[in-house]
C-alpha cells in the first residue's frame, strides 16, 4: 500500500502556519506525507522596526522564518516557486514583473506549470489551497488558488493512466462564527470592518460574503500547542505567544478545521467527511 500524500499550495511564508498550523500535525500523526508549495518570498511584508537589519533583506528574514516553521510542522518537502510577493491589490509591488500577481496576469500558463511540476514531484492524492477569494482577497492568494486549481485539472486531464494523479481538491474555509466575531469586535472598538489590517485594506464583510460551503471537518483541538509554536516562527508577521484569553478563544472557536470539496464535486452542501482521504485509492 502506498503512502498517503497531501500537498498544500499557498502563497507566502506564514500562510502555512497561521492557516493550517494545527491541521498539518494532525495529518502527520495520521501517517500522511505533507508537502508545501510556497509561491512567493514574502518580501512585501511589513517588518517591525526592532527586527529590521538582522538579515540582508526581508525575503531572507521570511525565509528563515519559513525554515523554522518547516521544522516545527515536519513537512516532507517544501517547493518554493521564488516569485516576489505582490503585496495588496493596486500596490506598487503588485506591478513588479517578478511578482506572482503580475506573472499570473501576464503569463498564467507558466505559473500553472510550476505548480503542476511540484504536484508531479510530490504525487499527492489530496491537494489543498485557498478559496476563490483567497481567504481575505490578497492577490497572491487568488493567483495561487487559480493556478493550483488549473494545475490539478491539467494533471487529471493529461496524465497517462500509469501516472499518479491528484484525486481530491479542497479549499480551506473560515468558520462564519469567527468572522462575525471579528466584525463585532471591530465595531465595539470603533473600527470599520471594511478597512481592517495594518494598511486598512482588508474588508471583513467580503471575507464573510465569500465563505464557501464546508464539506469536510477535521478535529484539530489537540494540536493547538504546535499551531502556536509554528506561528511563533513568523514573528515578523505578528506570530507570537497567545495569552490565556487568546488560547481559550482558539480552543472554543477552532476545535475543527473546515474544507470545501471542489473535486470530486459534491452533490450537496453539508459536512459529510471527517477525513480528506475518504474514498482515495492508494
Amino acid at each position: 500500500m502506498g503512502n498517503r500524500s497531501l500537498l498544500i499550495s499557498y502563497a507566502h511564508p506564514d500562510d502555512e502556519s497561521f492557516g493550517l498550523g494545527a491541521a498539518v500535525p494532525k495529518w502527520i500523526d495520521d501517517g500522511v506525507d505533507v508537502y508545501l508549495i510556497c509561491a512567493t518570498d514574502g518580501d512585501a511584508g511589513s517588518v517591525p522596526a526592532h527586527m529590521q537589519g538582522q538579515y540582508p533583506s526581508i525575503a531572507a528574514l521570511r525565509q528563515s522564518e519559513l525554515d523554522c516553521a518547516r521544522k516545527v510542522l515536519k513537512f516532507k518537502d517544501v517547493y518554493q516557486l521564488d516569485y516576489k510577493d505582490s503585496g495588496m491589490a493596486n500596490s506598487r509591488t503588485s506591478r513588479d514583473p517578478n511578482s506572482l500577481w503580475h506573472s499570473w496576469t501576464h503569463d498564467s500558463d507558466r505559473v500553472i506549470e510550476a505548480v503542476a511540476d511540484a504536484m508531479r514531484q510530490a504525487r499527492p492524492q489530496v491537494v489543498v489551497t485557498f478559496n476563490r477569494y483567497g481567504g481575505y482577497g490578497h492577490p497572491d492568494h487568488i493567483a495561487i488558488q487559480r493556478a493550483t486549481t488549473r494545475a490539478f485539472h491539467r494533471l487529471n486531464e493529461n496524465s497517462n493512466a500509469s501516472d499518479a494523479r491528484p484525486q481530491k481538491l479542497y479549499y480551506t474555509s473560515y468558520p462564519k462564527s469567527t468572522v462575525w466575531m471579528r466584525i463585532l469586535n471591530a465595531r465595539l472598538r470603533g473600527q470599520d470592518p471594511r478597512r481592517m489590517g495594518r494598511n486598512h485594506d482588508v474588508d471583513v464583510y467580503k471575507i464573510l460574503e465569500n465563505i464557501e460551503p464546508v464539506h469536510a471537518r477535521i478535529p484539530i483541538a489537540k494540536y493547538h500547542d504546535i499551531w502556536e509554536r509554528a506561528s511563533r516562527c513568523h514573528a515578523s508577521q505578528g506570530g507570537g505567544r497567545f495569552g490565556r484569553r487568546g488560547r481559550l478563544m482558539r480552543r472554543l472557536l477552532y476545535s475543527y478545521q473546515g474544507f470545501t470539496r471542489v473535486y470530486p464535486v459534491p452533490g450537496h452542501d453539508r459536512v459529510d467527511e471527517d477525513d480528506l482521504f475518504a474514498g482515495v485509492e492508494l
